[in-house]
């Protein structure tokens, strides 16, 4: 049929469609982004859009609980340090404070009584001791919150012990020792150095309180810490589960009842609608599928439309092979019986009447005989070749070994006369039809002998191999070969490639074999590698196992090529 397209291509799709895939033969499947139906509710928003922002609120939410989580630990880490890394040691400095102004009176007054360079040395020693402790204590307090107290005390003690060295200690020092105490140095001694002493406790007290508050602050950081971390697992927690319920309703229940109503489609429902709320892809894809189903209700109901029309045709087909059938069967006999007169007749013509004909008298009776003779031989091979295929029991196995046997017994006559020698193999079984497969055989044997080498009998090979699911056979001969252009023309009806004076037949014994070979599910062909004068080698296939045999519906004989002689 001429193509619409005067390129010879198909015609362009419609607009606002893309084609289907290739040899689908149908209409797109795909709707154009016009047919999509619009969403209401969530089916106006894309599931992108959604997980965008539940992505940025999430991650904001995130951020906010691992920042405030971060700070609190952060500042319990600080409280942690100003306790551990600077009260505490402060607090030990100050007890070294007070040890080293108790070194230092107890210093001085062994050194007033016996005047020992040694407890000078000890003297000097608890001074470099009691400043270096107010150093270390002043170091360490150097920002600590609400340590302007204790510093003001630190240097109260500081002031009143070094009065205590001006007004006495020092003097003590500087004289040559060994002359013991006046009454008076005594009482003035133990005056200031009470005063000193009393300036040590509101400063132990002010570290005790500055201890204190430390600690309270490094507990409120503590209690933070476990605040942030338990509201940031909390957060992670309602995300989770807010995740969890968003792909639910935005994914896993839309796609579950689209599931659910594509199931009932494809178990036949075909008018089950696909309607599924959910996010726009969804709404897209439901609209998609249902624009499928309704393709396949048309094109079901064409194929449905389409297979009753088949139907019928197949039928009237039947009906008119069988008539066909029938037609030639009788079309056979009717016209074999004027022909057996007409040769008959010729034959007692030439008996009766022979000594008063002449030679071109004779000649003409002998080709109406051989006419006769030959059409009823025409007669039979298109007979034989109307039944070929024709729909039968076949066997699950044939020996193809009796097969072979059986069609050599046939031939015993023709094989005697020309001195053929058939070397047969080890031949499987198959399922098949043994009749047909006997004339396959025969049909094969014959066309090698025929066609023979004048100079030297026929030897013909036929064996077997497995080639996966099948059976190949070969059929080789030392005959004439034939031409590998003639491959495909010598399995047509009718066709010949020699003239008849030289080699008889009908030119239906091949075509014959190809039918047969077909309707067992197999293929023939010729090894076009063997040329002329190399002989002639067939290949042909059956299957190993049994398959339903090709359809055997059959052509008129009207239809067939005209007999004619094709010469090389």
């Amino acid at each position: 049929m001429p193509s619409d397209d005067p390129a010879g291509g198909a015609p362009p799709p419609e607009p606002g469609t893309r084609p289907g895939p290739p040899g689908t033969g149908g209409p797109a499947i795909v709707l154009p982004a016009a047919d999509v139906p619009q969403g209401r509710g969530m089916g106006r928003i894309r599931l992108v859009q959604i997980y965008r922002i539940g992505s940025l609120v999430l991650g904001l939410l995130l951020l906010a609980a691992f920042v405030q989580t971060g700070s609190a630990l952060y500042g319990n880490n600080r409280a942690r340090d100003v306790l551990i890394d600077r009260v505490d040691p402060a607090a030990l400095e100050q007890f070294q404070l007070s040890a080293a102004v108790a070194a230092q009176d107890t210093a001085i007054r062994e050194y007033a009584l016996d005047g020992g360079p040694d407890r000078l040395a000890d003297y000097r020693a608890a001074i470099a001791q009691e400043a270096a402790s107010a150093a270390r204590m002043r170091r360490l307090l150097a920002g600590v919150p609400g340590s302007a107290e204790v510093v003001r005390l630190l240097d109260t003690a500081i002031a009143g012990s070094r009065a205590w060295r001006d007004a006495f200690a020092d003097r003590i020092a500087a004289g040559p020792g060994g002359q013991g105490l006046q009454p008076e140095q005594a009482r003035l001694s133990r005056r200031l150095l009470d005063r000193a002493r009393g300036d040590m406790t509101p400063l132990q007290a002010a570290l005790t309180r500055l201890h204190d508050r430390t600690a309270d602050r490094l507990r409120a950081r503590a209690a933070t810490v476990m605040w942030s971390t338990g509201a940031a697992l909390a957060i992670v927690v309602l995300a989770a589960l807010a995740l969890t319920v968003l792909i639910r309703r935005t994914v896993l229940t839309p796609v579950s009842t689209l599931t659910g109503r594509v199931r009932a489609v494809a178990q036949g429902d075909f008018a089950h609608p696909l309607d599924v709320p959910g996010p726009s892809e969804i709404n897209e894809l439901a609209a998609i599928i249902d624009a499928m189903r309704h393709r396949i209700i048309d094109e079901w109901r064409a194929t449905v439309e389409q297979t009753r029309l088949l139907d019928e045709q197949a039928e009237e087909l039947r009906r008119s092979n069988a008539e066909l059938e029938q037609f030639a069967y009788v079309a056979s006999h009717d016209l074999q019986e004027p022909l057996r007169k007409v040769a008959s007749f010729c034959q007692m013509l030439e008996r009766r009447y022979g000594d008063q004909l002449d030679e071109r008298g004779r000649r003409y009776i002998e080709f109406a005989v051989d006419g006769a003779k030959r059409m009823q031989a025409l007669i039979n091979d298109l007979l034989s070749f109307s039944r070929a295929g024709r729909p039968s029991d076949l066997a699950d196995a044939v020996d193809l070994n009796d097969v072979a046997r059986q069609a050599l017994d046939d031939l015993e006559a023709a094989r005697e006369e020309t001195g053929a020698r058939v070397d047969v193999g080890d031949l499987p079984s198959v399922p098949g039809d043994r009749a047909q497969l006997v004339r396959l055989f025969q049909n094969l044997v014959v066309n090698a002998i025929k066609f023979r080498r004048p100079d030297e009998p026929p030897r013909i090979t036929i064996d077997a191999r497995r080639a996966g699911d099948e059976w190949e056979f070969r059929c080789a001969d030392n005959g004439i070969g034939i031409e590998p252009r003639h491959a495909d023309r010598i399995f047509l009806i009718f066709q010949r490639l020699h003239p008849r004076d030289r080699y008889t037949g009908t030119g239906i014994g091949l075509a014959l074999c190809k039918k047969i070979v077909e309707y067992h599910g197999g293929r023939i062909w010729l090894d076009t590698g063997t040329g002329t004068g190399s002989g002639t080698t067939f290949h042909w296939t059956l299957p190993a196992r049994p398959r339903k045999p090709a359809a055997a519906l059959g052509a008129p004989l009207t239809d067939t090529t005209p007999m004619r002689d094709i010469t090389p």
